[in-house]
Formats: structure tokens, sequence, C-alpha cells
């Protein structure tokens, strides 16, 4: 397994693929929904690669000059569980930290926010969410 920081437009496509395959397809979410604004040619993308082949990934973009933004957190169905989501928010959190972010900020879904926790964010249950796909909760971490 090997964890990249996705600078390629290849590698990207990699990214893009895990959450089509898990996330557009599984919750039948409209591709406009699943690809926002924050994916550009610029964002920065994390993706775990078995082999060849892309299964999981994660996003980060700037809030400001101290908050990084991670999202769109994604691990193939039949990878789950065997430490992929740690593996590429730890990477995602070493690369943040390198570009000077003090703060790490996730939208969890309320299903993981025991991960997220597991991983050193506070959760600030009062600050909900609701998108149009899933309602979320605030979390947040110090680099």
């Amino acid at each position: 397994m090997e964890i990249i920081r996705a600078t390629k437009t290849a590698e990207q496509a990699g990214a893009y693929y895990v959450r089509i395959q898990a996330m557009a397809r599984k919750h039948q979410i409209p591709l406009h929904v699943e690809f926002d604004e924050h994916d550009t040619p610029t964002t920065k993308y994390i993706v775990a690669v078995d082999d060849y082949l892309p299964v999981a990934t994660c996003r980060l973009y700037p809030i400001d000059e101290e908050q990084v933004m991670l999202g769109r957190i994604v691990v193939l169905p039949e990878y789950r569980h065997k430490g992929l989501g740690t593996l590429v928010v730890s990477e995602a959190e070493r690369w943040a930290r390198e570009l000077g972010f003090k703060t790490a900020v996730v939208e969890s879904r309320d299903n993981k926010i025991p991960f997220y926790e597991q991983m050193g964010y506070a959760s600030d249950c009062s600050q909900e969410i609701v998108g149009e796909t899933f309602t979320c909760y605030k979390m947040t971490k110090v680099l």
C-alpha cells in the first residue's frame, strides 16, 4: 500500500475514482454535488494506492491562513476497517502542517464522529451542518 500526495492529474483522477465508486454510486450522489467548487486543479489530495488501484482519498484546502479543511475522506468499501482512513487523514495533516496551517477542520457525519475523536479531533455537536446529502458536525484539531 502506498500513500501519495496527488500532485499530478492522473493521481488526482484516482481521488475522483474513489469518491465516485464509494460515495456517488453507493449514496446516489449526483456528480455536481460530490464535486464542488473546492475540486480544482490546485486542490490537494491524498490517495492510497493498492498496487495500481486507488482505494482511499482525502481532500485538503485552506479555509484561511491558519485553518485547513480536510474532507471527502473516503475508503472503498472492500478496503474499510484496515486503517486506511487513518493513514490518509494523517498524511493530509502532515502536509497541512508543512504548509503552515495550525488547525485542521473536518465536517463529520454523526456515525463517523468516534473515528475523528480517536484521531484527536474535538466535536462541537452544536455546529450542525445540513448539506444536500448528509447532516454533519464540525470537528477541529490543533496541528
